[in-house]
């Protein structure tokens, strides 16, 4: 069977078909609002162990479980007052929650990466609902590609990805482009801060009306790795969202055999090859552009991708964190990661 073969539409028997497969242990790529995830039972050891051999993901980074709504999230962790109320505001939408996870919750631990947390998200994409409400239960789920590289937004992107090598992947649900294009916003509530983990859609002013909590953005100073010897949340990684092509950020010119990935109108000319994320300068035009458009670019054989400086506000937070990721060493950042938690072992 061929990649494309694996894609099929979002029709009522087929999503039927796809809880059934979640269910007896296979893995389903199925399309939310942000990007395509690749969902097993969040039950089945065997299952989410799929989803790491799929991805060839480090055992040590976590996954988002997915939930059709709010009140099943007390079946696996702990809300308080302020959670709860983050949940009504945002909840279905892009948006992550890192909770006390409960110790009955049947959740593997693959899932948690043997943490004491759990991600949480209910996603707004109305497939993703559908399956979600078909399962009845916790789906696990992170982006459909192999791990560190570029997030898939199309159900094409992820037939790509994995190529022939499909391994334990059964199928692929069809739901066109995805809405907003980066990953969700994932948050952890403390009892004395809000600490925002991944930038995302759902911005900190936007959390700010919802709650007076105070609000502690994660700096890139430092890896993650230095706060746990485990990773709390997945996209903590330094190197991530990566194209084999080399990134060069907040770049005022281009070079002959560079590719451009422009913002706004004023972008310089004479690369290879051209992409702009928004000519009307949108940051939200531009977040849904991101990763097809880095994936358009990775194709040509260019010597880099030179990228416009994008605005550090509103989702453009998100955008510039994407980046940055893609931009890093992936070699030396993850031996790196992989080496301190041996040492903690």
């Amino acid at each position: 069977m061929t990649p494309e073969n694996r894609i099929f539409e979002s029709n009522a028997i087929n999503c039927n078909h796809a809880s059934r497969t979640i269910s007896h242990g296979g893995l389903v790529s199925f399309p939310t609002e942000t990007v395509y995830g690749i969902g097993a039972d969040a039950m089945n050891e065997e299952a989410v162990a799929k989803i790491f051999t799929a991805k060839k993901r480090p055992s040590f980074n976590p996954l988002i479980i997915h939930l059709h709504d709010i009140d099943e999230v007390e079946k696996y962790a702990y809300l308080d007052g302020i959670s709860r109320r983050l949940g009504n505001a945002f909840w279905p939408g892009p948006f992550t929650m890192v909770l006390p996870i409960k110790k009955n919750s049947g959740i593997s631990s693959l899932v948690t990466a043997g943490g004491d947390t759990i991600a949480i998200r209910i996603p707004r994409n109305a497939i993703a609902r559908k399956l979600l409400k078909l399962f009845g239960g916790a789906i696990a789920a992170p982006s459909a590609n192999l791990s560190g590289g570029v997030s898939p937004t199309t159900a094409q992107h992820v037939a790509h990805e994995f190529g022939s090598d499909f391994g334990d992947l059964e199928m692929i649900l069809e739901g066109g482009s995805c809405t907003q294009g980066v990953e969700s916003t994932i948050i952890q509530v403390t009892k004395n801060d809000i600490k925002i983990l991944r930038p995302g859609s759902i911005t900190v002013e936007d959390i700010k009306k919802v709650t007076n909590h105070p609000l502690y953005i994660k700096s890139e100073k430092y890896s993650p790795i230095e706060i746990s010897p485990l990773l709390i949340s997945p996209g903590l990684m330094k190197s991530h969202y990566a194209p084999n092509t080399k990134i060069r950020l907040d770049a005022a010119d281009v070079n002959e055999d560079e590719a451009m990935l422009g913002f706004g109108k004023n972008c310089p000319s004479g690369a290879q090859d051209f992409r702009n994320l928004s000519p009307d300068g949108d940051l939200h035009e531009a977040a849904a552009n991101l990763f097809s458009m880095i994936r358009e670019l990775d194709q040509i054989g260019a010597a880099a991708i030179a990228v416009s400086p994008i605005p550090m506000a509103g989702v453009g937070i998100a955008i510039n964190d994407r980046l940055e990721r893609a931009a890093a060493p992936k070699e030396k950042s993850h031996e790196k990661i992989i080496k301190k938690q041996a040492l903690n072992r």
